[in-house]
């Protein structure tokens, strides 16, 4: 499994992960990284940054949702959750939930140098937290939000 070492997100998600018992060894390999890109090296590395990641031990890519139900269906206590999401009434379901941790990551989550800004002028950093970015004004006078 790629994730993004810098991701709070996706390292508590990868902790987790760890601690489950297991009935299909996860390696858990930081995405972007030079142990990443020698081991796979026909992988899109930029992408595997912002969309999860997972690639079985047969060669086969998995992304999104379906990188997520695999690795549910690893876990001995959340097999027959993954078997539930595979199907077509429970894909929507593993998509939303793909979906809503992306979108919290790009609003909240921030992965090494990169900060994460949102429209009203706050933004997040990892090295330094939340803060407040007011706007650039020029010739002194600023808009109204």
């Amino acid at each position: 499994m790629l994730y993004d070492a810098d991701c709070p997100l996706c390292t508590y998600v990868r902790d987790w992960l760890i601690k489950r018992p297991r009935l299909v060894p996860l390696e858990f390999v930081p995405a972007g990284s030079p142990a990443a890109r020698t081991r796979f090296p026909g992988l899109d590395h930029a992408s595997t940054l912002s969309e999860i990641t997972v690639v079985g031990d047969g060669g086969q890519v998995y992304r999104g949702a379906a990188a997520w139900i695999v690795t549910l269906w690893a876990l001995r206590d959340h097999r027959r959750l993954a078997h539930r999401l595979s199907t077509p009434a429970g894909m929507p379901l593993a998509r939303g939930a793909v979906l809503a941790a992306a979108k919290w990551r790009g609003a909240t989550a921030s992965g090494g140098a990169r900060t994460y800004h949102r429209g009203d002028g706050w933004a997040y950093d990892p090295r330094d937290g939340r803060h407040h970015t007011p706007p650039v004004c020029d010739a002194g006078t600023c808009a109204a939000p």
